[in-house]
């Protein structure tokens, strides 16, 4: 197997610089690759709104997917980098195929509930009599790619975990990339719009899976798929489950919250108010994912230093994952709040829903500035394994903040409600940073201290 010691021995800031930047880059390619859909489908001529609504509607049911598949990926490959820390890679592998396994289980699952159930789940999800149509086109459609979604994500990360960033980014590109060939191929030429999006979709996600099993089987992975691991190990499967359990929090709580905004703005604004959410959310993945790509870049590095007992590497690589988190998310924040209309624009050409979105922008990213800081701490508690503290996190900041903030706020702001409403995306994310740098101070500082402990053992 080849040595993953240089994650051990290079300077950490060459090694994130060479580790986080095909993981961002993946990740924006990513971005490119979750919203393409919507730029596209938001500019066909006459229905592009009503389409574009109804197609963020599908946004919920395709995040918890998307969770599912971070349920493993974010529990398995940190713990197969502390085990290859260990130097223990029969370990790693084990995680590594009881993790394939798992996936296909999860997969066969998430696809008969999708094609059974997916109309009357979009229209509690805040779809309407205008858009249940396009709507229920696009998910029976992404329902059959299911099984591509969790295998790429999924295994992906243990490339990743591998130190192997550029294999891991390229499999993002090749999706990426045929997604956005494809799209205005179906949608435009074919005439095929929402459902053309959607088959376009499917075919990039089976193209992306292809790359990541090649990789995984072949010759240059130190961690190899192999089929003595596919039997679940309880103490594996458990170990993997709850490690992930944050990761898989923060996404499906995402869809949650999907599901609470779409309901209350259809309520208060109409499809008008849940077209601009749609916008919104688009928008608010520039900064989850890049984040995600840097914390994923950071991953692999903190994780083998810690289970290898290097504390002071831990300590420099969370210190560089800080900075660079919160520039970007700084960086993101100005240009929401000085160009609001830029960002609008790239998704429709409908002067109401553009003027409408940029005023909703500015309230809802408001907290995007300080956001970094949350997600360097929440990576660095996902890559030493302290899986508590980062599932308390996620709920803290979507669950027990954010739920109850979107019913309250149109209550308090009777003249705005659905502003009010926007207004507790800034609010939670305010209340969870402060609250996350305190947990943080001492759980880390505990960490660094139990390493110390080890050593003298």
């Amino acid at each position: 197997m080849e040595d993953r010691k240089f994650l051990g021995e290079e300077r950490i800031g060459s090694l994130l610089f060479r580790l986080a930047l095909p993981t961002v880059v993946a990740q924006l390619v990513n971005m490119l690759y979750n919203i393409v859909d919507r730029i596209y489908i938001g500019h066909i001529e006459g229905t592009g709104a009503l389409a574009l609504t109804g197609v963020g509607v599908c946004l919920p049911l395709i995040l918890i997917v998307s969770a599912f598949a971070a349920l493993i990926s974010s529990g398995g490959g940190p713990r197969a980098s502390i085990m290859m820390g260990h130097n223990d890679y029969a370990k790693a592998e084990q995680i590594l195929g009881n993790s394939f396994t798992m996936q296909i289980i999860i997969s066969a699952f998430l696809t008969v509930l999708l094609l059974l159930f997916n109309e009357k789940i979009l229209l509690l999800f805040g779809a309407s009599e205008n858009t249940i149509g396009y709507a229920t086109t696009y998910m029976n459609i992404y329902a059959l790619g299911t099984v591509f979604v969790q295998i790429t994500l999924g295994m992906n990360s243990f490339i990743t975990a591998q130190g192997f960033a550029k294999t891991s980014m390229l499999s993002v590109v090749i999706g990426a990339i045929t997604n956005i060939v494809l799209d205005p191929l179906f949608i435009f030429v074919f005439d095929m719009g929402v459902a053309g999006a959607a088959i376009a979709t499917v075919i990039s996600q089976a193209a992306s899976t292809i790359w990541v099993m090649l990789f995984l089987t072949g010759k240059r992975t130190s961690l190899r798929i192999r089929r003595k691991y596919f039997r679940l190990d309880k103490a594996v499967c458990l170990s993997v489950l709850s490690l992930g359990l944050a990761s898989f929090i923060m996404q499906a709580s995402e869809s949650v919250i999907n599901i609470c905004f779409n309901s209350n703005l259809l309520r208060y604004g109409g499809d008008l108010a849940v077209g601009a959410m749609t916008i919104l959310s688009s928008v608010m993945q520039f900064a989850m994912l890049p984040l995600q790509g840097l914390g994923q870049g950071a991953q692999p590095i903190i994780s083998y230093n810690f289970g290898a007992g290097l504390k002071n590497r831990v300590k420099s690589a969370f210190k560089y994952l800080l900075i660079t988190d919160f520039t970007f998310s700084m960086l993101l924040f100005l240009l929401v709040q000085f160009f609001p209309s830029a960002f609008a624009m790239m998704f429709t050409d409908d002067p109401e829903l553009i003027a409408y979105s940029s005023s909703a922008l500015r309230i809802f990213m408001g907290s995007t500035g300080i956001f970094g800081i949350q997600m360097a701490c929440q990576s660095t508690f996902t890559s030493i394994g302290n899986a508590k503290s980062s599932s308390f996190i996620a709920i803290l900041r979507k669950i027990i903040l954010l739920v109850p903030l979107i019913f309250i706020m149109p209550l308090i702001i009777k003249s705005n409600p659905t502003m009010g409403i926007y207004l507790a995306e800034p609010i939670a994310d305010f209340i969870s940073v402060s609250c996350t740098i305190a947990i943080f101070s001492f759980q880390f500082r505990k960490a660094l201290r139990l390493m110390d402990e080890r050593k003298t053992v």
